[in-house]
């Protein structure tokens, strides 16, 4: 009995805590809210500008300082993206027909539903604001052309313009339908409203200094022209997928831009004709020009240049020495999406390899698989200062043409006028889609003699979007049980997975070169994050990656 007794005693006791064990919790409790209230509001504040601004709102409820907080805030990015409900990412392949009607009612009120988000955010917000308090870094908003929401938008924002401190402020004007998806009419459409948006807000526009505008299509040929003229400082300006009805020559004169990109647009011409501050510049797709359409005037600070295309049969390979001349360019990327190689290389003169002299990162994204890349060779004779060489090399069914115009010689042909050519900068070779094939091999062999100071060479397999991956993985395991039940199966070797595989790829390199640069087999899934920013490898297209950093 007294050993029963014993027993229930200590059961109450770890049950229920003692008075001094729950006035401790309390004291804990109590400083741990206390580290959190003592902290300065400008500490806070800081917290606060690193979030979205869905998550600042929710942090307001917490207690009447914290709602006083968002009133200082010194980035203000309202994005409707933000507000979204789950049930507007739901892709309509993955429906049944029956449901696409409800799906579409779904995405229209969740847009809807975000759009009224971003006006109540942002009106709120700036309302509550000192006129003769902190200033206001960044004021961007995202928004999509729907209802009377930009007009909304446009207003609040001028007037802080005219009341407040603004340094920055974005306008990211989005469509609902994505890239190609959106038809002509509803280009038309989205067009119109833009231009009701743009001649009522005037003021708002007038102290935009980035804008990006996606899928629409102007009556007026000179409509672009007049956002230029209007939108007097721009630091950035983006167009996706615009046009005008009659295709015009689009000059383009502005003091203050610094970044242009220009993606699947139809203009019969793009002239940077006085562009003083331009350092970045993306032109990507002109699928049906024959020529590329872009001139490059006076863009003396120009580092960083962007060029992809799906090239066809008729279209024209661009000579980079004469596209080029009189430009600086330091940070190059050509893309060609798994199609014709629209490069023509060139035997350049001392004159014509000026263009190059200043060259130092080089990117060659999704060259056609299966052909001869010694005409990638010539970009290194061009450019003796070239320091980082990345080469993509994709024959990737999801997203090739697949048309039989485009389907036929995609590689181009060139001879080295040196025979024992030296380049003396180059550290650093990053080769994605490597196999153990003959002409990739005798590619890496080619650079690593060539690159007398290389220190690493990164071979990478092929990569996968998420359609293909299941595919690509079966197949491996596949490769793999077949060469463990038979070890002498002469099955084509791919990417060199086993060490074994690789010391045998090794062997066929350096053979007679005396190279010291050290040779990386590694996964597409351990890609270092330096190289994947710089392929554009991030689970988003590639031509739009660096929009996605800036929307």
């Amino acid at each position: 009995m007294a050993r029963t007794s014993r027993r229930r005693e200590a059961a109450k006791l770890m049950a229920k805590p003692s008075v001094k064990a729950e006035s401790s919790l309390d004291k804990l409790k109590c400083k741990e809210d206390d580290r959190i209230s003592k902290l300065p509001n400008d500490i806070l504040v800081n917290i606060l500008d690193r979030l979205n601004f869905r998550d600042v709102t929710r942090t307001s409820v917490l207690s009447r300082r914290w709602s006083q907080l968002p009133a200082n805030l010194s980035r203000l990015k309202i994005s409707a993206r933000d507000f979204l409900s789950p049930q507007a990412s739901i892709p309509d392949d993955e429906l049944d027909e029956k449901l696409l009607r409800i799906n579409a009612l779904l995405r229209i009120n969740a847009v809807n539903a975000a759009n009224a988000a971003v006006v109540k955010a942002t009106e709120s917000t700036l309302a509550h604001r000192d006129p003769g308090g902190c200033t206001i870094r960044l004021l961007s908003t995202t928004f999509y052309l729907r209802g009377d929401t930009p007009i909304s938008v446009g207003h609040t924002v001028g007037n802080a313009m005219a009341t407040l401190k603004v340094e920055k402020a974005e306008f990211t004007v989005l469509t609902q339908q994505k890239g190609r998806q959106c038809s002509i009419d509803e280009m038309v459409k989205f067009g119109t409203r833009f231009v009701s948006f743009f001649n009522e807000c005037h003021n708002a526009f007038a102290g935009l200094t980035r804008l990006y505008l996606e899928n629409l299509r102007f009556r007026e040929s000179n409509f672009v022209s007049n956002i230029l003229v209007t939108c007097k400082q721009l630091n950035y300006l983006g167009f996706f997928n615009c046009d005008t009805e009659d295709w015009i020559t689009l000059q383009v004169e502005h003091a203050q831009l610094s970044e242009l990109s220009i993606v699947d647009c139809c203009f019969d011409m793009v002239e940077l004709t006085w562009v003083p501050k331009l350092t970045w510049l993306a032109f990507l797709l002109w699928l049906y020009h024959a020529e590329l359409p872009l001139s490059l005037g006076y863009v003396p600070l120009l580092r960083v240049l962007r060029l992809s295309n799906a090239a066809h049969s008729f279209h024209k390979n661009v000579k980079l020495s004469t596209f080029l001349h009189e430009t600086s360019v330091r940070d190059l990327t050509l893309g060609f999406k798994c199609e014709k190689v629209w490069v023509q290389p060139e035997c350049l003169t001392r004159r014509q390899a000026y263009v190059f002299q200043q060259l130092r990162i080089l990117n060659l994204v999704k060259i056609p698989e299966g052909y001869d890349l010694t005409w990638t060779m010539f970009f290194l004779e061009a450019a003796p200062s070239l320091e980082e060489l990345y080469m993509m090399v994709w024959d990737h069914p999801c997203e090739m043409k697949m048309d039989q115009e485009i389907s036929e010689n995609k590689g181009v042909e060139w001879e080295s006028p040196t025979s024992n050519f030296k380049h003396h900068c180059l550290a650093k070779f990053i080769l994605v889609g490597f196999q153990a094939k003959d002409y990739m091999v005798a590619h890496v062999r080619r650079v690593l003699k060539a690159a007398v100071n290389l220190q690493d060479v990164y071979l990478y397999d092929s990569l996968a979007c998420a359609k293909c991956h299941k595919k690509v993985e079966n197949a491996r395991k596949s490769d793999a049980v077949v060469r463990g039940m038979c070890p002498g199966v002469n099955l084509p070797i791919k990417f060199p997975c086993t060490n074994e595989d690789q010391r045998s790829v090794q062997k066929r390199m350096p053979r007679g070169i005396g190279s010291l640069a050290k040779i990386h087999f590694v996964t597409s899934k351990e890609m270092r994050a330096e190289h994947r920013r710089r392929m554009g490898v991030m689970g988003a297209n590639w031509m739009l990656s660096r929009l996605g950093q800036r929307i």
